[in-house]
């Protein structure tokens, strides 16, 4: 019989039975509670709470101390500046595309202002200031705040420059320099004569200016002369001239560097728009390849020395190498001086077949490979002249290439012809 009859239910284990103590423990020693932390864990884990909460004060306090430096750096620091409005005089030129640092280290430089900074955050914090400082020679005074300064800068009336638009003459820029200078009427023309080989003229130019009197603004000062503003626009135009590998672009295009200028020039005065001087550039590099003359208007205005829509029968037949209605190629030199633009369409025309173009009214020029459709254009644009108001002889550039090859203009009836003229 087993202690279990004597003690039925009290099974090792069971609620109230004696406990089975563990092999090895000795009689009487306490018992060890599963769920007692150990000592040494929690010394372990008492040290790196501690290691922990030092850390975050460390980097914690780094983080606030860094913080608080990078909010020091965003406060900008104080520029030197002059008050008031300054005393004495000093001519400052702004050169065309300059910028504000630019302007800024010329006043500094002239002592205008007393930091570049203060005059850069000045402009940068004015709205009115926002594209307005033109080229052009201003009359400031020194030791400017640097406020008053960009109130006379950001004043066109205070900028005392020559602009020069596209698509005028030599003559024109002439007169224009007189005038500017103050000079005797015919001074400038006589300098740019007798002094041609001081311009920097390319040797294929022959000592002629026209193409290269960029159209641009020149800052003037009391100092200035004629030869050195025209000085100056030869240097701007041989600058244009001198992009976009002009010389391979050129030869590509079967033409010399010269011919290239000679282009754009005609463009210049042919094109309604900046949007077709491509365009008219192709049709004159067109007309070339297949040598079909050129029969500009243009060409035969600038050797009578006019600009007009009207060009008669009688002006076609002008003994003048520049009448490209009777002698084929390009005229023996630019007709105008290009601009931009022009230059631009000269180096990379556009792309089509075009033969012809006609200005039918502002806005609306049309180019064609067909000589049929050209003469329906033509047409069409004589009778808008003919029902148009006598104000109406201001219309922009009309044509170019508007006869067959080797058939002449079309006929005129009455005299001034009818056909369309490309100057306005």
């Amino acid at each position: 019989m087993t202690d279990q009859d004597f003690h039925p239910g009290l099974t090792p284990g069971h609620l109230g039975a004696p406990v089975l103590e563990p092999e090895g423990r000795p009689p009487g020693a306490p018992r060890m509670r599963s769920d007692a932390p150990d000592p040494h864990r929690r010394r372990n884990g008492l040290a790196c709470a501690l290691t922990a909460l030092a850390l975050v004060a460390v980097f914690g306090g780094a983080g606030l101390a860094g913080y608080a430096w990078l909010q020091g750096q965003r406060t900008p620091p104080a520029a030197a500046d002059f008050a008031g409005q300054g005393t004495g005089s000093v001519q400052v030129s702004v050169p065309e595309g300059a910028g504000l640092s630019q302007i800024a280290s010329t006043l500094v430089r002239n002592g205008v202002v007393a930091s570049s900074l203060a005059f850069t955050r000045a402009a940068k914090g004015s709205a009115a200031a926002a594209g307005r400082i033109q080229p052009g020679t201003y009359t400031l005074k020194q030791r400017m705040s640097a406020a008053a300064a960009l109130t006379v800068l950001i004043d066109p009336a205070n900028a005392n420059g020559l602009t020069i638009p596209e698509g005028w003459r030599g003559y024109q820029i002439y007169v224009a320099i007189d005038h500017k200078l103050h000079l005797p009427e015919g001074t400038t023309q006589r300098t740019a004569q007798a002094q041609g080989a001081e311009l920097g003229l390319p040797d294929f130019a022959k000592g002629s200016p026209e193409g290269y009197l960029f159209p641009a603004t020149y800052s003037v000062t009391d100092g200035t002369t004629a030869i050195d503003l025209l000085k100056q626009m030869v240097e701007r135009a041989g600058k244009e001239f001198s992009r976009d590998d002009a010389n391979v672009v050129a030869q590509n295009l079967g033409q010399s560097l010269y011919g290239l200028v000679t282009v754009a020039s005609m463009v210049q005065g042919e094109a309604d728009n900046n949007e077709d001087m491509g365009k008219v550039a192709r049709v004159i590099y067109n007309r070339l390849a297949k040598g079909m003359p050129l029969q500009l208007d243009s060409t035969i205005n600038y050797a009578l020395g006019r600009s007009t829509l009207n060009t008669t029968v009688t002006d076609t037949r002008l003994d003048s190498p520049y009448n490209t209605y009777l002698h084929p190629g390009l005229p023996p030199t630019p007709i105008s001086n290009p601009g931009r633009q022009a230059i631009m369409a000269a180096l990379d025309p556009a792309q089509g077949d075009w033969l012809y173009f006609v200005t039918v009214k502002p806005g609306d020029t049309r180019f064609t490979d067909s000589f049929d459709v050209q003469q329906r254009n033509v047409a069409e644009f004589n009778a808008n002249r003919a029902s148009a108001k006598p104000s109406a002889s201001a219309l922009p550039s009309a044509s170019a290439g508007e006869s067959a090859p080797d058939s002449g203009p079309p006929a005129p009836a009455p005299e001034p012809a009818a056909e369309p003229s490309e100057d306005g």
